[in-house]
């Protein structure tokens, strides 16, 4: 195609020296397309090993190495829902659909990015971080992937497992817990040699760390020193544990009789031990069924306690609102008293309210009488100066009655005041206890 453009510019009638330019400028810009933007992601091409709870790298970067800071990019492990681990948009963190385990633990340098560097920094790793993560570029449609393992183990329990007779040898037993990945279990002599042992048993628990035990016979020998080796070989971790067995436990092989004895002797025990279990079941049973029943005999007794205590509430109750009746009836019976009384006070000063106006007009019309002259010889009679004394004097004590009923008119007003009073504290009082009762 390059030969079909320089032939084409060569009739055109341009010079040899502008078709060359012409001709280096569209090369340069086909290779700027082809090449421009063809970044390569690349990965580790070895998994990566890290302990239990140690802060890890996961290695990514792009070749040749470009500004990744203004680019989108994800971090994600396609084995979970939602696959997000770790995603950079518009030059910062991305947290949405974030897998909830991966949260404050995941970060991104924002140097290394600008030197193509976007490798995943994940701190305190766990087992259920194990698996492949990809560092995927969803506008270009490149990725690369990276496999952790996370590797945690612990030290072998080296225990006698039992005495083999027919070989006069002695059973170990070797336990290691908190494994991952699964390890092996070997055995060894003390001089380093491999013994052979029985196949080794692996129990995974709820938290993905593995359990393994194995079991070996071994014979008296020159050294009984014996080693268990737990390893893992991919997280190239090994633990071990020595123990050296006495020579008294390697006994020679037992007669036939002797066999029968103790055979006879592990079955009169194991019988007993039959014997004494069920005699301890049914001994925790009986104590069980008796605690049961002590129990019942508590709980029901507090409750006839409470119905006791409900059933006096109750009658006290009723007894107090028997009061409260009587004690609001009397209380009712005397404010009708006092009010008929305050009544017939009332009525009582209004009397002797008019009599005190009645007597006082009279004196008024006397004392005028008197001022004409035809009445003076009538005004110096002694009897006429007595009538008038005792209208003085009557007048007076009609004054000092009508004082009387104000005063006992205020009083009746008061006890009428404080028989209200009263009758308001008791209906009070008594919604309170209701208010009691129903509360207990």
């Amino acid at each position: 195609m390059m030969l079909y453009l320089k032939k084409r510019l060569s009739k055109s009638g341009l010079t040899p020296f502008s078709v060359l330019i012409f001709y280096h400028i569209a090369v340069l810009l086909l290779l700027t397309h082809c090449c421009g933007g063809q970044f390569q992601v690349v990965g580790p091409l070895q998994p990566v090993i890290v302990k239990l709870g140690e802060d890890v790298i996961l290695p990514c970067h792009l070749k040749p190495a470009e500004d990744a800071a203004g680019m989108t990019f994800e971090w994600a492990r396609p084995d979970l829902n939602p696959r997000f681990v770790h995603v950079w948009h518009e030059r910062q963190d991305l947290h949405v659909n974030q897998h909830p385990s991966y949260k404050g633990r995941t970060s991104v340098s924002i140097n290394g990015l600008k030197q193509g560097d976007i490798s995943l920094a994940l701190s305190k790793v766990k087992i259920s971080d194990n698996g492949i993560y990809r560092c995927y570029f969803p506008d270009v449609e490149k990725a690369s992937t990276v496999h952790l393992i996370i590797g945690t183990a612990s030290f072998p329990a080296i225990g006698l497992a039992g005495i083999d007779r027919s070989s006069s040898g002695v059973v170990l037993q070797c336990e290691s817990k908190g494994w991952y990945p699964e390890p092996e279990v070997v055995w060894l002599d003390g001089e380093g040699n491999l013994l052979s042992a029985g196949p080794t048993e692996t129990v995974r628990g709820p938290d993905d760390l593995y359990t393994v035990s194995s079991r070996v016979t071994v014979e008296k020998r020159h050294s009984n020193s014996f080693t268990c080796r737990v390893q893992q070989k991919k997280t190239n971790q090994t633990k071990e544990t020595h123990i050296d067995v006495p020579d008294d436990f390697f006994v020679a092989p037992a007669s036939s009789a002797a066999c029968i004895s103790i055979s006879l002797v592990a079955c009169f025990t194991c019988v007993l031990a039959v014997v004494f279990a069920v005699w301890k079941w049914r001994q925790n049973k009986t104590k069980t069924c008796m605690t049961a029943l002590r129990e019942k005999e508590q709980l029901m007794a507090e409750s006839k306690k409470v119905k006791d205590t409900e059933k006096k509430m109750k009658e006290e109750l009723r007894r107090k609102e028997e009061q409260h009746k009587d004690m609001v009836a009397t209380l009712m019976t005397q404010k009708k008293e006092l009010e008929k009384q305050r009544d017939r006070l009332k009525e009582q000063k209004v009397k002797v309210e008019e009599q005190v106006e009645e007597n006082e007009k009279k004196l008024q019309s006397m004392e005028k009488d008197t001022e004409k002259d035809e009445n003076k010889r009538l005004t110096s009679a002694p009897a006429y100066r007595n009538l008038k004394e005792l209208t003085i004097k009557y007048k007076w004590e009609l004054n000092g009655s009508l004082k009387v009923f104000e005063e006992l008119l205020l009083d009746t007003e008061k006890l009428l005041e404080k028989t209200e009073s009263v009758i308001g504290r008791t209906t009070e009082n008594k919604k309170e206890a209701e208010n009691h009762m129903d509360e207990h």
